[in-house]
C-alpha cells in the first residue's frame, strides 16, 4: 500500500482541547466542511497534534446500497449539458435546473452543484463520476472488521435520515462497544447544512473537555 497526498487545511485553535479531524464524503470536498471547522476550531481551541476518539455522521458500519440514491445522482450528473462560455452564475442555474427532476432537495443539489467547475470556458465535474460509478457498490460497502475500536464513538444522524437506523445498532455495538447513537431532529443527510447549531453542539458536547 502506498501513501496518497490529500488535500487539506489545517485550521489552528488557541484552546487545550485534542484535535478534530474532518473527514468529507462522497460528492465531497475539504471545502464543504469550512463553516464547521471555523466554528468548532473557534469555539474549542482544536489544535492538529492526535486524536482519540471517532464521530460517524449519518453513516453507519454497514451497506448502504439500499438506501443510497447515489446512482440515480451520478446518472443526472452525467446528463447535465451546459454550454460553454456561460458565465458561472448562469451555468450552476442551468445544471441545478437539469438536476430537479431527479435530485429533488435544493440542499442536495447545491452540495452536488459545488462540484461543477470551470475549465478553459467549459464547465465539467470535478469529480471522476465514471470511476464513482463503477465502483460505487465498493463505495458503498464496508468492509469486515473483527477487532472493535476501544474508543468513545459518536453516530451522529439526521431523523429524517435512513442512513442509521436501528438495524445498524448490532454492528455498531459490536465495532463500537463505547458508541454513542444519536439523532439530529429535522435533518437529512447532511446534518450539518441542515441544523448547523444543533450539529456544532452535539460535536462539542462529545469532545473530550480541556
Amino acid at each position: 500500500m502506498t501513501a496518497v497526498p490529500l488535500a487539506h487545511e489545517v485550521l489552528e485553535g488557541s484552546g487545550a482541547r485534542l484535535p478534530l479531524v474532518i473527514l468529507h464524503g462522497l460528492f465531497g470536498s475539504h471545502g464543504n466542511f469550512q463553516t464547521v471547522a471555523k466554528a468548532v476550531a473557534r469555539r474549542s481551541g482544536s489544535k492538529p497534534d492526535l486524536v482519540e476518539r471517532l464521530i460517524s455522521v449519518d453513516i453507519s458500519p454497514s451497506s448502504t446500497t439500499a438506501v443510497s440514491e447515489f446512482s440515480a445522482y451520478i446518472s443526472a450528473m452525467k446528463s447535465v449539458n451546459v454550454p460553454d462560455g456561460l458565465p458561472r452564475s448562469a451555468a450552476r442555474r442551468l445544471a441545478d435546473d437539469q438536476l430537479r427532476p431527479v435530485v429533488q432537495l435544493a440542499q442536495l443539489r447545491q452540495f452536488l452543484l459545488t462540484n461543477l467547475v470551470e475549465m478553459e470556458g467549459r464547465y465539467i465535474w470535478r469529480v471522476n463520476l465514471e470511476a464513482i460509478s463503477h465502483h460505487l457498490s465498493d463505495i458503498m460497502s464496508f468492509p469486515v472488521f473483527h477487532k472493535p475500536y476501544p474508543g468513545p464513538a459518536l453516530f451522529l444522524g439526521g431523523s429524517n435520515s435512513p442512513y442509521i437506523s436501528p438495524k445498524d445498532y448490532p454492528e455498531i455495538q459490536r465495532l463500537f462497544p463505547k458508541a454513542d447513537i444519536q439523532f439530529i431532529e429535522g435533518a437529512g443527510h447532511i446534518v450539518h447544512q441542515d441544523k448547523f447549531e444543533e450539529f456544532i453542539t452535539a460535536i462539542l458536547n462529545f469532545l473530550p473537555p480541556p
